[in-house]
């Protein structure tokens, strides 16, 4: 059944604008291309590349690709957005490398996951370190990059529901219950786009963009506006949104245990719907409690449109 286009009962909020990953910091290296050699063993390559960073001249930076990695993933890698945000962060105001107090020596690519085309997921360690005691600091890398999540709030004959996902989760080995969410596609940086796209596919409602609130946009500019859920492992840094809409108690019944997600790309997705006021006791969704904690902070400071 094609759900209605629920109609928020505030007015419009502008969002703050962002730096797109596109044009965030546009700090250029040069690259040299080092001949491959076949000297690690008969069924390896090993590739190597050289870049030179802006912020350290003088010490150009070694990219090794480990045993297994082709030639193809190798140079996928290197030039895909999730390496050069990378290297771009590095090089930010708030950078590690900003005062000269630490130093990227060499980056070994271990793991490119494609979908499809593009590259998903990118594993790599980098070897970074302190100048003033010598020490390496720990650099293990799981890249995939931005995405969004979006707090929807639904109120019904006076009660306020919150419309959750709930999604078999390999890494973790169980059904989690979380809020809508995905990566960005692209570098255009469209993250109002992409929430509500992941909005209509997981749960089948189709939200007004103007009607959308950017929760992490709340933040201090110093934090980039957005929130790392595991910054010790990952790069992923989330924006999290909230829309809030009237709906009919018919609505609410049609969207509990509803079926959705794109099945072709294996996502077996169902819809829950739960009061507002047990969720923050209902799941472990790291996006779930940020959200939470994001929403009312900005309402008691008020900050939310009315």
């Amino acid at each position: 059944m094609t759900m209605p286009v629920l109609q928020a009962s505030m007015p419009l909020h502008t969002l703050s604008k962002r730096l797109s990953l596109s044009s965030a910091l546009t700090l250029l290296h040069t690259h040299r291309w080092r001949p491959l050699s076949c000297q690690m063993s008969a069924d390896s390559f090993h590739l190597t590349h050289s870049i030179t960073l802006p912020i350290q001249l003088a010490e150009p930076v070694q990219i090794v690709a480990a045993p297994g990695i082709s030639e193809s993933e190798f140079r996928t890698a290197i030039n895909s957005s999730l390496f050069k945000q990378w290297l771009r962060n590095l090089q930010s105001e708030t950078g590690i490398l900003a005062d000269n107090a630490m130093s990227l020596k060499r980056v070994l690519i271990q793991g490119v996951d494609m979908f499809g085309e593009r590259i998903g997921f990118l594993k790599f360690k980098a070897d970074i370190f302190d100048k003033e005691t010598g020490k390496k600091v720990p650099g293990i890398v799981f890249a995939r990059g931005p995405a969004v999540a979006i707090l929807i709030h639904l109120e019904s004959d006076g009660e306020t529901y919150a419309v959750l996902t709930e999604q078999v989760r390999v890494p973790v080995g169980r059904l989690i219950l979380e809020l809508p969410a995905g990566m960005l596609d692209d570098d255009k940086g469209d993250f109002v786009g992409t929430a509500a796209r992941e909005v209509e596919e997981e749960t089948g409602i189709h939200l007004n963009l103007e009607d959308m609130v950017d929760l992490t946009a709340f933040l201090d500019p110093v934090t980039g506006c957005r929130v790392f859920p595991s910054p010790g492992g990952c790069d992923e840094e989330i924006s999290l949104f909230l829309y809030r809409g009237h709906v009919d108690k018919e609505i609410i019944m049609q969207l509990q245990g509803k079926e959705t997600g794109l099945r072709d790309h294996g996502e077996l997705i169902k819809v829950r719907v739960v009061p507002y006021k047990n969720l923050w006791r209902m799941t472990a969704d790291a996006k779930v409690l940020m959200a939470i904690a994001l929403y009312e902070m900005a309402k008691r400071e008020g900050l939310l449109p009315p």
